[in-house]
């Protein structure tokens, strides 16, 4: 099969198995004499099996782990349990960041309870004002102890 096929076989865009190749998911095909990629089953098989695990939200790294156990039938599958309990944790805590940002996102939607103009916005006030606050917390703060004595002996000693 050429890349077009494999492409339409698989549900993955081209550039993707061109970068899965990069990346060491997928073995490079081999070509033709006018050096097309030739492709064939396995590598539409491993492209759905790539393509399963992503749409599980799996890094990359997580795939290259399970297809090196996928390609060693017989080895224990332990790490494929790890892999996966890993990648649950990892999901529970996102899951609970979204919980998070769905509340904050909730709390702000309440400051706005009627159309007003874009001045009296209370979604655009509240967000103004956040941000107002967040470059207050970002900027860097003025050293109580700058031109004080105890302040340099303490510097020269590597303290602070």
């Amino acid at each position: 099969m050429k890349i077009g096929e494999v492409s339409t076989a698989s549900g993955t865009a081209i550039e993707t198995i061109r970068f899965y190749e990069r990346e060491g998911l997928i073995t490079e095909p081999g070509r033709t004499d006018g050096n097309y990629r030739v492709y064939g089953d396995a590598h539409v098989q491993r492209l759905v099996f790539i393509r399963r695990c992503r749409s599980l939200d799996m890094a990359l790294d997580e795939i290259r782990v399970l297809l090196r156990f996928k390609d060693a039938p017989s080895a224990n599958c332990g790490d494929v349990n790890a892999v996966l309990d890993e990648h649950i944790g990892h999901v529970t805590s996102r899951v609970q960041e979204l919980r998070v940002l769905e509340r904050q996102l909730r709390e702000l939607r309440s400051q706005c309870h009627s159309i007003e103009s874009g001045a009296d916005c209370g979604i655009l006030k509240q967000l103004s004002s956040a941000a107002i606050d967040l470059a207050v917390k970002a900027k860097p703060q003025a050293d109580p102890h700058a031109g004080t004595r105890g302040h340099l002996k303490s510097r020269a000693l590597g303290r602070r």
